[in-house]
């Protein structure tokens, strides 16, 4: 599932100059929508790598998501409890 994966948001932190908070929305094929944001040192990095390190920060929580997302539109069958 190929994702799409837009900045909706870089600023520097407001609690602490040295960081930078970068918000990521992230679409997949489905058109299903997440929304994260995550903090970086900034220190002498590039854009560029300042939104690697926040990607790659996000990682975990965003292969979550597509866990979940995985079920949406499946049949759920009661009497069995299980997927049809």
């Amino acid at each position: 599932m190929a994702l799409k994966y837009e900045i909706h948001k870089m600023h520097t932190d407001d609690d602490d100059a040295t960081k930078t908070k970068v918000g990521f929305k992230i679409t997949d094929d489905n058109n299903a929508v997440f929304i994260i944001d995550k903090l970086v040192t900034t220190g002498s990095k590039t854009q560029e790598q300042i939104v690697t390190e926040a990607q790659t920060a996000s990682q975990t929580e965003v292969n979550e998501w597509q866990t979940l997302q995985s079920n949406i539109g499946r049949v759920w069958n009661a009497d069995t409890n299980s997927f049809e």
